[in-house]
């Protein structure tokens, strides 16, 4: 038996993901697509495959129906697989009839499941962050010093402790103090853990190991509804918890303006965080789709997936997703393009027939001819006409209207739209 079987890890799928919207509109945040192809989902459950861990369960509330199809399609283990990808959805019991009030809270409703899997060890785990983990190294350092809590913790620049819970780590890696998003100078002094000036502070990963006794003695003594914000801080000093350094690329994917950043860090030559590891691999959905046809353009920095149909474009650093057709004579700039669920059928798009499938007969799915897209995320099966033109607004700006939400100023297009020919959306 592999000794990551005594590991059960717990994915929590997120609230309403109100600053993600409006991607969070019709889906949770953990069935967000990134990279073109993936969902965040499929960060934590590689993460745990890759590490041996294969009892995993995936805590869901809000807008789930596309998270749980993605998972049920995807994380199918054998039958002679001792593992399983279960779905703890918030319910109404005998013993509780509210719904999930937190990830401590949402931890606690399922006690019940996390006792009938019979590990020692459980993992907590976030469903909205991009990074790529060895959970085994970090169990094994949860052993080696006998911790009851171990939280996973990494350098933070001066200038962005204020982002971050901080953590207070001794040189016996044991965790004494915490502070969560410290701006008070004198509250600053005292957090810092390292020498190094630059990044003086740890902040919090939101990734923890408990003992499972551990885990039930602290939830079952309170009522606390967040681990970052509630559990860990009173857990210091009570209880064994210790600081491991993970010091690769991680990034909390929870706003409109760090999806937008860290999608097109992805199209850049340089990329901290690539998917092309073959030894830890990014899994997700199969898809039977051809190879992408480009025609006539010129990419640069583009990140472009399975399925897509390019003539005569110009684009430079933007992510083109899954079944994206791109009319002759766009152009895209610092864009995020989701591409669509299906393609349109030809008889569709001419006749104005729909068999329910495509609710926006009359314009096809896509970009239309000589179009100007830039500083833009357009959500999936977006109909965009012909000669639109999308500008980013300054930063800081957030509105909405009927066809268009901003949001830090990124134009965001929501999912299903229709913006007729000639649209012009952006500054004067």
């Amino acid at each position: 038996m592999s000794a990551m079987d005594k590991v059960l890890a717990v994915i929590l799928g997120g609230g309403r993901g109100t600053r993600l919207q409006p991607l969070t509109l019709m889906r949770s945040k953990p069935a967000v697509p990134i990279a073109g192809k993936y969902r965040l989902i499929d960060i934590p459950i590689s993460n745990c495959i890759n590490s041996g861990i294969y009892k995993i369960a995936v805590l869901t509330q809000f807008n789930s129906v596309s998270l749980h199809r993605h998972i049920t399609r995807t994380y199918q283990f054998d039958n002679f697989h001792v593992g399983w990808v279960q779905i703890w959805a918030a319910e109404q019991t005998t013993y509780t009839a509210d719904w999930y009030q937190g990830t401590a809270d949402a931890v606690r409703k399922q006690l019940f499941e996390i006792r009938s899997a019979r590990t020692p060890f459980v993992l907590i785990l976030a469903g909205d962050h991009l990074y790529r983990m060895d959970y085994e190294a970090m169990a094994r350092f949860h052993w080696e010093h006998d911790a009851d809590i171990t939280v996973a913790v990494q350098p933070v620049l001066a200038s962005e402790a204020d982002r971050f819970g901080i953590l207070k780590r001794k040189p016996d890696y044991t965790i004494s103090d915490f502070a969560e998003k410290p701006k008070d100078p004198e509250t600053l002094a005292r957090m810092i853990s390292r020498d190094d000036p630059a990044r003086p502070y740890l902040g919090s990963m939101g990734v923890y190991i408990f003992k499972t006794n551990v885990l039930f003695e602290l939830l079952a003594e309170t009522k606390s509804d967040d681990f970052g914000n509630h559990v860990i801080p009173k857990a210091i000093g009570h209880k064994r918890v210790f600081g491991y350094d993970f010091e690769g690329f991680w990034e909390d994917i929870g706003t409109i303006r760090s999806f937008y950043d860290t999608n097109l860090l992805l199209t850049g030559p340089d990329s901290p965080f690539n998917f092309f590891d073959q030894t830890r691999p990014i899994y997700s959905h199969s898809r039977f789709l051809p190879g992408s046809h480009v025609d006539n353009s010129l990419l640069n920095n583009v990140l472009m997936t399975d399925g897509c149909l390019i003539q005569s474009a110009e684009i430079s650093r933007s992510v083109i997703g899954l079944r994206s057709q791109i009319k002759p004579g766009v152009k895209i700039i610092n864009t995020i393009m989701m591409g669509s669920d299906y393609y349109d059928r030809e008889y569709q798009s001419q006749t104005g027939y729909d068999d329910g499938t495509n609710t926006n007969y009359g314009m096809p799915l896509g970009i239309g001819e000589h179009s100007s897209i830039s500083g833009a995320i357009l959500d999936k099966n977006v109909r965009i006409g012909k000669r639109v033109i999308i500008k980013p607004f300054e930063r800081g700006q957030d509105f909405e209207n009927d066809l268009c939400y901003v949001r830090d100023g990124i134009v965001v297009i929501p999912k299903n739209t229709v913006l007729p020919d000639g649209t012009q959306i952006g500054p004067d």
